[in-house]
């Protein structure tokens, strides 16, 4: 097992590299990122960001940012819709290129991301990881990661938290480059946006005993 805590790569230059390409992504994108603003305030209404509390590197919590995909259509007691409802064809049009994920390119260049890293989930399953899948916050949470080019969330969320330990332990220029291109060929074939029982990605509920341990 590799040491997750060394290495100059990760000590040095990930941070630096982060920020120079989601700088130079965030220049070159501006009139995407300000035309899909523009689509979603018509189509889907305000606001146009989704924001929600993640926990990041060592589990700190940071507000990330994505273009919404999702109407806000209610029932009769005031709930939600179910996603697969409230998801329309423009929202699984921006989940599929991608292009919902754009604004993160903030959070990156803040520093609470990173291009590379396991994907950041929700705060509620902080109490249902076991101690290998914790490992996940032993890194900076990215834009894409070694999961999401190995199925997204078409695999299983065990197969998912292996590979992001996975990458935890590996951590590289090289690897992270990888997945850059990997990232974009998946982006342009629109490979495991969906996992096969759902709209989005089923909640995870924890493994079962014994499992990933």
């Amino acid at each position: 097992m590799k040491n997750s805590k060394g290495g100059i790569y990760r000590r040095f230059v990930k941070r630096p590299m982060d920020f120079i390409l989601s700088l130079i992504a965030i220049i070159v994108l501006s009139p995407v990122l300000l035309i899909v603003a523009i689509l979603v305030r018509v189509k889907l209404g305000g606001p146009v960001l989704f924001k929600q509390q993640r926990p990041g590197f060592n589990e700190k919590i940071f507000m990330m940012y994505k273009f919404r995909t999702m109407t806000d259509e209610r029932d009769e007691n005031g709930e939600f819709l179910p996603d697969s409802v409230r998801l329309t064809k423009f929202g699984r049009f921006l989940r599929s290129t991608s292009l919902d994920e754009l604004p993160e390119l903030f959070n990156i260049l803040k520093g609470d991301m990173s291009i590379i890293g396991p994907r950041p989930l929700l705060v509620q399953y902080l109490p249902l990881y076991n101690e290998l899948q914790k490992r996940r916050h032993e890194v900076r949470p990215g834009l894409s990661g070694l999961a999401q080019v190995s199925g997204r969330n078409a695999i299983s969320w065990e197969d998912k938290f292996n590979l992001d330990v996975k990458y935890v332990e590996n951590v590289s220029f090289i690897t992270d480059w990888k997945i850059i291109f990997y990232t974009i060929k998946k982006v342009f074939v629109r490979e495991g946006i969906n996992s096969e029982t759902a709209a989005t990605m089923e909640y995870f509920e924890g493994s079962k005993v014994g499992d990933n341990k």
